[in-house]
């Protein structure tokens, strides 16, 4: 790293955030008084609402004092241990630099009080963040914290200098060839950022997936840790599909069991139902709260999962990953076994390989609500309320353009809330500003702030070995939707959709003729 005079690009904004934070102060003094005493404060100015948007104002700076202060600690950390070398003579034995890090690490616990395996780890978190200048200068900055740096640090580890580099240009320089799209880091909270981050390191890690895949299932292993209150964890590290299937059933099966007769909440019929079937009991109300109900009665409804493969994976010409709803990239294999066992909780989505864009949805009827709500579930991915977590199964379709003020039943209105959301949306000014077919709304929350959808990273999928994209001149691959040969059904054996039975045998021959992708491209790409 080497060693420098310091942070002081930090320091510099650690000055001018204090400066901001201090005339924020006087100015909330001002408007108090003001108020207290009928004096010095204009007519037209609402002190409340000024005084409640000083406070958002203040937050607003000391997070980004916060991180400032961040990157100062961070630097001195990193470049104390480095100083510590520095003072041992340059032929100095190894055991002596080990002794010099060791004794670096205990000052630097001591001075933080935390322990010494803390500090080991915050000191190589600190290093990989200075060797990372543009995520060292956004955290200088203000402009991400320090857990977003952190998450930078981890995932990370393991990849070349390189495939480092790679990772920080994606989502730190607006100008890289293939940016991240939608809401800088620092504008999503930390778990929505590792997700991202930990996305385009599945798919651009020197080492496969279904390679470490392998090497996850053969270290599968089940956890008990003793916690207080009589209470306990258990945990399992199982394959993502598993674990994802496990989740659903027990999520399906806890909402069948809900109703006015049953006094737990979701939360609670969860781990109740999973320790009813761990244990053979088949009765999830054996446990010490009530629920009459038997788990087995009970209808379970569908608990659909998108499973977005790459066209060439599924077709088993490249071992590219796919992505698991809710999950993250899942190896190719688990992703074809998914749809090869036609598993009736996970729904195909198809992607395309010249623009990583959504190119068909497997679905079992034709109802054009339903169509759209897969569509917007896939564009989402998640709770579009900024900040929040909860993933498609609990989220609703709302109109973002309520139906009584003139909104259509169409992509571009539509958007994925979780019931606590859709029901703030409601009750307060939180406004969905815009969505597009491919795009999740931006949000304008009632004190005026704006905040950023956070999007997918698409990526152009992977093209099998000998088989990539034909010359501009080549019509075909380069060709949009537009300039396709235009085709027109026989008036004599067309079908109305619209008056096909859902149960008419027509669609299971639909649905079990193969997907030909772009057949006029067929023969030229073999």
């Amino acid at each position: 790293m080497g060693i420098s005079s310091g942070g002081g690009v930090a320091m510099e904004g650690v000055h001018a955030s204090v400066a901001a934070l201090d005339a924020l102060d006087r100015e909330d003094i001002f408007l108090a008084a003001g108020a207290g005493v009928g004096l010095g404060v204009g007519a037209d100015v609402d002190v409340l609402q000024r005084r409640y948007e000083l406070r958002l104002e203040r937050l607003e700076v000391v997070k980004r004092l916060e991180a400032q202060l961040a990157a100062v600690k961070a630097r001195d950390v990193a470049e104390a241990v480095e100083i510590q070398h520095a003072m041992l003579a340059p032929d100095a034995p190894v055991h002596e630099r080990t002794f010099a890090e060791m004794s670096a690490l205990e000052e630097i616990a001591g001075v933080l009080t935390i322990s010494s395996g803390a500090a080991g780890a915050f000191v190589e978190q600190s290093r990989r963040v200075c060797l990372l200048p543009p995520v060292l200068a956004a955290l200088s900055a203000g402009a991400v914290s320090w857990p977003h740096a952190r998450i930078v640090a981890d995932e990370t580890e393991g990849l070349s200098p390189d495939g480092a580099a790679g990772l920080v240009e994606h989502f730190f320089d607006p100008d890289a060839p293939n940016p991240a799209r939608g809401a800088a880091p620092g504008e999503l909270v930390p778990s929505r950022f590792r997700a991202k981050v930990r996305g385009w390191r599945e798919r651009h890690h020197p080492e496969t997936l279904e390679k470490r895949h392998a090497k996850g299932v053969a270290d599968r292993r089940m956890e008990y840790t003793p916690d207080r209150d009589g209470m306990a964890w258990i945990s399992l590290h199982l394959p993502g599909d598993t674990a994802c299937a496990i989740w659903n059933r027990t999520t399906a099966t806890a909402r069948g069991l809900q109703g006015p007769d049953e006094p737990r909440t979701l939360t609670q019929l969860r781990p109740d139902i999973a320790a009813s079937l761990l244990l053979g009991a088949g009765n999830a109300s054996d446990t010490d709260s009530p629920g009459p109900t038997e788990a087995g009665r009970v209808p379970t409804p569908r608990a659909d999962v998108l499973v977005m493969v790459p066209v060439f994976s599924v077709l088993g010409q490249t071992d590219e990953p796919a992505v698991l709803d809710g999950l993250g990239p899942i190896p190719a294999s688990m992703a074809r076994k998914l749809v090869a066992d036609g598993a009736e909780s996970f729904y195909r989505v198809l992607v395309d390989p010249r623009d990583g864009a959504p190119l068909e949805i497997g679905r079992t009827r034709y109802r054009l609500p339903e169509t759209i709500k897969q569509w917007i579930r896939m564009r989402d991915g998640k709770c579009t309320f900024p900040g929040c977590n909860n993933h498609t199964p609990d989220n609703d379709t709302d109109h973002l353009t309520a139906w009584d003020h003139g909104g259509t039943t169409g992509a571009n209105n539509l958007g994925q809330l979780c019931p606590k959301h859709h029901r703030l949306k409601h009750a307060r000014p939180w406004i969905p500003d815009k969505a597009t077919e491919n795009e999740s709304p931006d949000w304008t929350s009632p004190a005026g702030r704006h905040y950023k959808p956070e999007h997918r990273d698409p990526e152009p999928t992977h093209w099998p070995p000998g088989s990539m994209p034909m010359p501009a001149a080549t019509p075909c691959l380069d060709a949009g939707p537009e300039d396709l040969p235009h085709w027109e059904p026989d008036d004599d054996q067309l079908i109305d959709l619209d008056e096909l039975s859902p149960e008419d045998p027509l669609w299971a021959d639909f649905f079990r003729t193969p997907f030909v992708l772009f057949p006029e491209c067929v023969g030229a790409v073999q």
